[in-house]
Protein backbone atom coordinates (compact mmCIF):
# COMPACT_ATOMS: atom_id res chain seq x y z
CA UNK A 1 0.00 0.00 0.00
CA UNK A 2 1.19 3.52 -0.75
CA UNK A 3 2.46 5.96 1.88
CA UNK A 4 -0.41 8.36 2.71
CA UNK A 5 1.30 10.22 5.56
CA UNK A 6 1.36 13.55 3.68
CA UNK A 7 -2.34 13.29 2.83
CA UNK A 8 -3.06 12.30 6.44
CA UNK A 9 -1.15 15.34 7.73
CA UNK A 10 -2.94 17.74 5.38
CA UNK A 11 -6.33 16.22 6.24
CA UNK A 12 -5.58 16.54 9.97
CA UNK A 13 -4.78 20.20 9.47
CA UNK A 14 -8.00 20.81 7.50
CA UNK A 15 -10.21 18.81 9.91
CA UNK A 16 -8.58 20.43 12.96
CA UNK A 17 -7.76 17.09 14.60
CA UNK A 18 -4.67 15.07 15.37
CA UNK A 19 -3.04 12.86 12.74
CA UNK A 20 -4.17 9.69 14.51
CA UNK A 21 -7.84 10.70 14.38
CA UNK A 22 -7.86 10.97 10.57
CA UNK A 23 -9.72 8.07 8.91
CA UNK A 24 -8.77 7.15 5.35
CA UNK A 25 -11.11 4.88 3.42
CA UNK A 26 -9.28 1.70 2.37
CA UNK A 27 -11.44 1.49 -0.79
CA UNK A 28 -10.38 4.98 -1.90
CA UNK A 29 -6.64 4.51 -1.22
CA UNK A 30 -5.61 5.17 -4.83
CA UNK A 31 -7.62 8.39 -5.19
CA UNK A 32 -6.28 9.58 -1.80
CA UNK A 33 -2.71 8.83 -2.94
CA UNK A 34 -3.23 10.90 -6.09
CA UNK A 35 -4.51 13.89 -4.07
CA UNK A 36 -1.62 16.34 -3.75
CA UNK A 37 -3.18 19.71 -2.91
CA UNK A 38 -5.28 20.89 0.02
CA UNK A 39 -8.12 21.44 -2.45
CA UNK A 40 -7.98 17.76 -3.50
CA UNK A 41 -8.07 16.67 0.16
CA UNK A 42 -11.08 18.96 0.80
CA UNK A 43 -12.89 17.28 -2.09
CA UNK A 44 -12.17 13.83 -0.63
CA UNK A 45 -13.43 14.98 2.78
CA UNK A 46 -16.67 16.17 1.15
CA UNK A 47 -17.08 12.86 -0.69
CA UNK A 48 -16.55 10.87 2.53
CA UNK A 49 -13.28 9.18 1.57
CA UNK A 50 -11.51 10.99 4.43
CA UNK A 51 -13.07 11.69 7.82
CA UNK A 52 -12.30 12.26 11.48
CA UNK A 53 -12.72 9.47 14.04
CA UNK A 54 -14.72 10.28 17.16
CA UNK A 55 -12.90 11.33 20.31
CA UNK A 56 -12.44 8.50 22.78
CA UNK A 57 -13.16 10.19 26.11
CA UNK A 58 -13.15 8.63 29.58
CA UNK A 59 -16.08 6.63 30.93
CA UNK A 60 -17.89 8.08 33.95
CA UNK A 61 -19.48 4.73 34.85
CA UNK A 62 -17.08 3.97 37.71
CA UNK A 63 -17.37 7.52 39.03
CA UNK A 64 -21.18 7.29 39.05
CA UNK A 65 -21.01 3.96 40.86
CA UNK A 66 -18.68 5.47 43.49
CA UNK A 67 -20.92 8.53 43.96
CA UNK A 68 -23.94 6.25 44.45
CA UNK A 69 -22.10 4.38 47.22
CA UNK A 70 -21.06 7.67 48.84
CA UNK A 71 -24.71 8.79 48.88
CA UNK A 72 -25.53 5.62 50.83
CA UNK A 73 -22.79 6.60 53.29
CA UNK A 74 -20.40 3.86 52.22
CA UNK A 75 -16.65 4.33 51.60
CA UNK A 76 -16.29 6.67 54.57
CA UNK A 77 -14.33 4.47 57.00
CA UNK A 78 -10.97 5.26 58.59
CA UNK A 79 -9.01 4.15 55.53
CA UNK A 80 -10.78 6.68 53.28
CA UNK A 81 -10.26 9.70 55.52
CA UNK A 82 -7.58 12.32 55.03
CA UNK A 83 -6.79 15.07 57.49
CA UNK A 84 -7.61 15.12 61.17
CA UNK A 85 -11.00 14.67 62.78
CA UNK A 86 -11.62 18.41 62.89
CA UNK A 87 -11.11 18.69 59.14
CA UNK A 88 -14.36 16.82 58.39
CA UNK A 89 -16.54 18.67 60.92
CA UNK A 90 -14.82 21.71 62.43
CA UNK A 91 -14.92 22.23 66.20
CA UNK A 92 -16.91 25.41 65.79
CA UNK A 93 -19.66 23.63 63.84
CA UNK A 94 -19.81 20.88 66.51
CA UNK A 95 -20.12 23.54 69.20
CA UNK A 96 -22.90 25.39 67.35
CA UNK A 97 -24.88 22.16 66.92
CA UNK A 98 -24.45 21.21 70.58
CA UNK A 99 -25.22 24.61 72.11
CA UNK A 100 -28.36 25.05 69.99
CA UNK A 101 -29.66 21.67 71.14
CA UNK A 102 -28.90 22.49 74.80
CA UNK A 103 -30.49 25.93 74.64
CA UNK A 104 -33.65 24.66 72.95
CA UNK A 105 -33.96 21.94 75.65
CA UNK A 106 -33.51 24.54 78.39
CA UNK A 107 -36.17 26.78 76.81
CA UNK A 108 -38.59 23.82 76.70
CA UNK A 109 -38.05 23.16 80.39
CA UNK A 110 -38.42 26.86 81.29
CA UNK A 111 -41.60 27.31 79.25
CA UNK A 112 -43.39 24.25 80.66
CA UNK A 113 -42.54 25.42 84.19
CA UNK A 114 -40.14 22.61 85.11
CA UNK A 115 -37.20 24.97 85.66
CA UNK A 116 -37.65 28.15 87.69
CA UNK A 117 -36.02 31.28 86.20
CA UNK A 118 -33.11 31.42 88.66
CA UNK A 119 -32.11 27.77 88.04
CA UNK A 120 -32.63 28.22 84.25
CA UNK A 121 -30.22 31.16 84.31
CA UNK A 122 -27.51 29.22 86.20
CA UNK A 123 -27.80 26.15 83.98
CA UNK A 124 -27.86 28.32 80.83
CA UNK A 125 -24.60 29.98 81.87
CA UNK A 126 -23.05 26.61 82.69
CA UNK A 127 -24.05 25.37 79.22
CA UNK A 128 -22.45 28.46 77.68
CA UNK A 129 -19.26 27.68 79.57
CA UNK A 130 -19.14 24.18 78.08
CA UNK A 131 -20.40 22.41 81.21
CA UNK A 132 -22.46 19.79 79.36
CA UNK A 133 -21.38 17.33 76.66
CA UNK A 134 -24.86 16.73 75.28
CA UNK A 135 -28.60 17.03 75.96
CA UNK A 136 -28.45 13.62 77.66
CA UNK A 137 -25.70 14.93 79.94
CA UNK A 138 -27.78 18.03 80.72
CA UNK A 139 -30.84 15.87 81.54
CA UNK A 140 -28.71 13.62 83.78
CA UNK A 141 -27.38 16.66 85.63
CA UNK A 142 -30.85 18.13 86.13
CA UNK A 143 -32.18 14.76 87.33
CA UNK A 144 -29.30 14.40 89.78
CA UNK A 145 -29.98 17.89 91.14
CA UNK A 146 -33.65 16.99 91.56
CA UNK A 147 -35.10 19.39 88.99
CA UNK A 148 -36.37 16.61 86.70
CA UNK A 149 -38.30 13.51 87.65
Amino acid sequence: MTDLSTQRRIAANILGTGVHRVWLSPDEAESIASAMTREDIRGLIDSGAIGAKAKKGISRARARQRDEKLRYGHRSGHGSRKGRKGARTPKKREWITKIRALRSRLKELRNDGTLPPNIYCKVYRKAKGGGYKSVAHLNAYLTAQGYLK
